[in-house]
């Protein structure tokens, strides 16, 4: 198992920044790549940003491309999403998943294996 806790959401205004991170503990070497999603009120949860950690190659989403950058610390086991140039639209809760596989599928919800609680952002405009 993996678990995964979020932090670092918040209340800020449109063209502000905000760092959020995810701290994974458990079996993480069973892991293959760490994403985050989100999901707005109404809405399905959607895809922003996944990271491989073997080679740290980096996906996203067009919404948030250019604005939105992950990374990752594997010797902490951290995972983080630095979110700049935020709009009303990035208002969601994020998810920060882990993925035991899924090439070339890190934009897929249904190949990431562990969730974290979740984490609120607002921004407003």
């Amino acid at each position: 198992q993996v678990q995964l806790v979020e932090s670092g959401g918040g209340l800020v205004q449109a063209g502000d920044s905000l760092r959020l991170s995810c701290a994974a503990s458990g079996r993480t070497f069973s892991t293959y790549a760490m994403g985050w999603f989100r999901q707005a009120p109404g809405k399905e949860r959607e895809f922003v940003a996944a990271i491989r950690w073997s080679t740290s190659s980096t996906f996203y989403s067009d919404s948030v491309k250019g604005r939105f950058t992950i990374s990752s610390d594997g010797a902490k086991n951290l995972v983080y999403l630095q979110m700049n140039s935020l709009k009303p639209e990035d208002t969601a809760v994020y998810y920060c998943a882990a993925s035991k596989w899924a090439p070339n599928y890190e934009n897929d919800l249904k190949w990431y294996d562990f969730w974290g609680q979740g984490t609120q952002v607002t921004v407003s405009s």
